[in-house]
């Protein structure tokens, strides 16, 4: 015993030596890490980086610098410059080509301009370091794009643009980091250029005329073999850093090219996709970016002003030469103000790029410490700072547009509308399902279908007949309304993946869930069941609480938050809950603000539904609950929600079935959580390790 406690003791003397045991703790680390800081908002990207500096060498010197560290570090750091790469929508920069390589170019020469003499004269560093830093001010990554997305206007011109300019932008970079890197070792001569600008067209060559073929052949011909596919690309991504390298530029301007050179041959929704974005979301990038930060020295932070002046200098020139740079882009092209602070919201944050560019340099021994650590600072503000730019700015831009989502015809969706409801252990399925068939188009020949998640274990064939037992006692339910069920019994490790998967494979379009149980710790850290659905389903969603039977209640009380009317399913829960209330034969009390009041007198006008409305105008503003209007047994309390950065959403959304559990545990009562664009919240690119947590 005393042996085994000496060897385990051994084990964890610091710095740990065991690699597996080196292994294991990253791992917990990438496992937990985002977990827990999203719960304080902040971006994971960070809260790595943050994870690096505390169990790195000038931390609690944990972890040192290893060989097996630095080649995952490697790996992660080009793995990041190709999905980069793979993730521009070349389509849309064709479409708009000339504004984004307008915008491009002064996104490009602004940072440059303002940022090197700013370093050179202000800061004093030499002529190297400071271009050098300035171009890392040039970069930018999309931080904020699936924030603008989700909110719908990803097709607006401006966004277009921006997107499109990151091209140029990050191309010109990663070579103008060549002509430094040359410069630097003093070989920044004729026969430099010579052999740079043949390296490059050989390269360039190989990469946009023989890779794609070859990649065109291998597809095709091993379409079965799909292990094969990713293990392709991988091999086209180290083998291109490692022309880019013999090409005399650095090996991640490889890595972005090979992204470049598939684009087009790897679908963004693909599986192909999915797994390179899986893998490297899960293991490569989160290791790049703890070796960040296991290079950050906080005490360089602590022995005087030097580095915060740095970090703030830095800040500064990055977030004013890319707002210039936005500003000037609006005056030539006539965009609105709105416009301009989207422009300045995706194309304001520095990740990916600024990272690969100041890391090259401080490991040239170009950059020193304090530019290191300025920039992992600046990576945090720009970060926060875009994300909140670019969400004001989308929203202001889809009011201004005016686009009620209830003009369009929701008559041919309607018709073919599909509602799932998921069966949960030990509830009463039949007002839920009786709440589904009455807010069920007369119209649709879709079935709804039934859903029984079971959990895969050792008794899962046995579970699977029990599943299938209980589905049929509610068939039964069900035939009495002449309702068609399909029953599902699905398979998975726990209901809300059950649920998610099998939502998206059956294309649902309505979800019916019971209302959340009420938390423990383990929900409380990790997130409850319907929270998981919500965030990973964008189709519409029902969570119902029915104490009573659905005839049994008089009146429909219904909240809606303000901007709801802007939200794209604004007219499909609009038809729902007004249908609910005509076959109920129950009025409806309306508390809204006078806009979103208009809107639903509008729609029922329009719709021609006869219901019964009373407005109670009320802007619900802050904390709405407890309701500022009494409330019999009798009422059905319907709130309309709304997912984390949709327009209408705010903070008092947060926690909403507890607050309404508290607050009304005699009501029924249904959250709405109408549908939105199709978006992924675990988007898996670095950009997207910034935006996720904001």
């Amino acid at each position: 015993m005393n042996y085994f406690l000496n060897e385990l003791i051994k084990e964890f003397h610091l710095p740990l030596q065991n690699n597996v045991l080196i292994f294991s703790l990253v791992l917990f680390i990438i496992l937990l890490s985002p977990i827990l800081l999203r719960r304080l908002n902040i971006p994971s990207i960070i809260g790595l980086i943050i994870s690096g500096v505390v169990i790195g060498p000038y931390g609690f010197n944990i972890l040192e610098k290893t060989s097996a560290i630095e080649l995952f570090s490697t790996i992660g750091l080009l793995y990041i410059m190709f999905i980069a790469g793979l993730e521009l929508d070349l389509n849309r920069f064709k479409a708009n080509r000339n504004k984004s390589l307008v915008f491009g170019g002064l996104t490009f020469i602004f940072p440059l301009a303002i940022g090197f003499p700013v370093c050179y004269y202000f800061l004093e560093y030499d002529a190297d370091a400071s271009f050098l830093t300035a171009s890392m001010f040039a970069t930018h990554t999309l931080v904020a794009y699936p924030i603008v997305s989700r909110l719908g206007i990803s097709k607006n011109q401006a966004v277009a643009v921006s997107v499109g300019g990151t091209i140029l932008t990050d191309t010109a970079v990663l070579i103008l980091l060549a002509v430094v890197i040359g410069s630097h070792n003093g070989e920044l001569n004729q026969e430099f250029w010579i052999r740079l600008l043949v390296s490059l067209a050989l390269f360039s060559f190989i990469m946009f005329l023989i890779i794609p073929r070859i990649a065109v052949w291998f597809f095709r011909k091993l379409e079965r073999e799909k292990h094969s596919h990713y293990i392709f690309v991988l091999f086209v991504v180290f083998f291109a850093a490692f022309l880019a390298e013999v090409a005399g530029v650095e090996p991640i301007i490889g890595a972005f090219i090979a992204g470049l050179s598939l684009n087009r041959l790897i679908p963004h929704s693909s599986a192909l996709m999915n797994r390179v974005e899986f893998i490297g979301n899960s293991l490569f990038i989160p290791f790049f970016l703890l070796s960040v930060g296991m290079l950050v020295d906080i005490s360089v932070l602590l022995k005087g002003p030097t580095a915060l002046i740095v970090a703030g200098t830095l800040t500064v020139v990055a977030l004013f030469g890319k707002w210039i740079a936005a500003f000037i882009t609006q005056k030539l092209f006539n965009f609105s103000k709105a416009q301009r602070q989207l422009i300045f919201g995706l194309s304001s944050a520095h990740a990916a790029a600024t990272l690969a560019v100041i890391l090259v340099g401080y490991k040239a021994n170009i950059l020193d410490e304090n530019i290191l650590n300025g920039t992992i600072i600046l990576i945090l503000i720009t970060c926060i700072v875009a994300s909140f730019s670019a969400e004001k700015a989308a929203k202001k831009i889809l009011i201004e547009q005016d686009e009620m989502p209830m003009e369009l015809d929701i008559n041919e969706m309607l018709n073919q509308e599909h509602i799932m409801l998921p069966l949960a252990s030990g509830v009463n399925i039949e007002n839920l399902l009786e709440f589904g068939i009455f807010i069920k188009d007369k119209k649709s020949v879709t079935p709804i279908s039934i859903l029984t998640v079971v959990n895969n274990s050792n008794e899962v064939e046995e579970n699977i007949l029990k599943a299938r037992v209980q589905l049929e006692e509610i068939a039964k339910f069900a035939s009495g309304s002449d309702t068609k069920l399909n029953l599902i019994t699905s398979i998975d490790l726990n209901e809300p993946g059950g649920i998610i998967r099998t939502a998206k494979e059956i294309m649902a379009d309505i979800i019916l869930l019971n209302w959340p149980k009420k938390q423990n710790l383990m929900d409380k850290i990790i997130g409850e069941e319907v929270n998981m659905i919500v965030a990973s389903v964008s189709k519409m969603i029902f969570v119902c609480h029915f104490d009573k039977p659905l005839i049994a209640h008089n009146r429909m009380v219904i909240l809606v938050p303000a901007l709801a009317e802007l939200e794209e399913g604004f007219s499909i829960w609009m038809h729902k809950i007004t249908s609910l209330a005509l076959e109920l034969s129950v009025s409806i009390v309306l508390k809204c603000n006078e806009i979103s009041g208009k809107s639903v007198n509008q729609f029922l006008s329009k719709a021609k539904i006869k219901a019964t409305l009373e407005d109670r105008p009320d802007d619900l503003s802050g904390e709405f609950l407890p309701l500022r209007i009494p409330l019999s047994k009798t009422d059905l309390l319907v709130i309309i929600s709304s997912r984390k950065g949709a327009i209408s959403y705010t903070n008092a959304h947060d926690n909403l079935a507890t607050k309404l559990e508290k607050n009304y545990p005699e009501n029924s009562r249904i959250i709405v959580y109408p549908n939105q664009y199709n978006y992924n919240y675990q988007s898996v690119s670095i950009d997207n390790y910034a935006e996720e947590a904001i």
